[in-house]
């Protein structure tokens, strides 16, 4: 079972949708009980990291998260879910993220060209840089979709995949039983599938 958290800013009818295509078994929930009992975790996401990181602490998620993830629970952060995991992010001043993950979340203004829109959406190339079961599935230049406006850095401890608009950014982050698709898996047609497929048959071992 994956438990899908709810917390006010995932895009969850869509990633619920693609769990049950592959025959994922998947909840929706912010019940502590609920994520505690379950096998996997998925962290969704979109919108602005402060209000997204205060939502987590004031229902009392971010400490269960990160006790879960020291037990070796496998959990995946998607999107703003993504940049959540790391130490902090500058996006609108300085905040403090989980810190699953080192590593900062920076914008991409001033780091790819002018000419280039922000935010980066639209379809672009994965460029692996490790193995890791998530990607069992996929192989090099697949391509995923993309909305964001930030991205991570300092993190290549954990350096999964990048993908290249403007500048090399980071597209995928995994440490041990950590995860991370800075692109949406859920509306990234058979190849998102097919990463979400190799999360829910990963046994993760810490």
């Amino acid at each position: 079972m994956i438990a899908v958290i709810d917390y006010g800013v995932g895009n969850l009818f869509s990633l619920s949708s693609s769990l049950d295509m592959i025959g994922a078994k998947s909840v929706i929930t912010s019940d502590a009980e609920q994520i505690r009992k379950a096998d996997k975790i998925i962290l969704p996401g979109v919108g602005a990291f402060a209000d997204a990181i205060k939502k987590l602490r004031e229902k009392g998620l971010d400490k269960l998260i990160i006790d879960e993830a020291k037990k070796g629970k496998p959990i995946m952060g998607i999107c703003l879910g993504m940049q959540l995991l790391f130490e902090k992010s500058y996006e609108y001043g300085e905040h403090t993220g989980l810190g699953l993950l080192k590593g900062s979340v920076v914008p991409m203004q001033g780091i790819i060209p002018t000419e280039l829109k922000i935010p980066h959406i639209g379809w672009n190339a994965l460029h692996i840089k490790a193995k890791h079961p998530i990607f069992k599935y996929i192989k090099e230049n697949d391509y995923v979709y993309f909305v964001h406006s930030y991205f991570a850095t300092d993190c290549e401890d954990s350096l999964l995949a990048t993908t290249e608009y403007g500048a090399e950014l980071t597209s995928a982050v995994a440490l041990d039983n950590v995860t991370g698709c800075q692109f949406h898996p859920e509306k990234s047609g058979d190849i998102g599938l097919s990463i979400l497929r190799a999360f829910d048959e990963w046994e993760a071992t810490k």
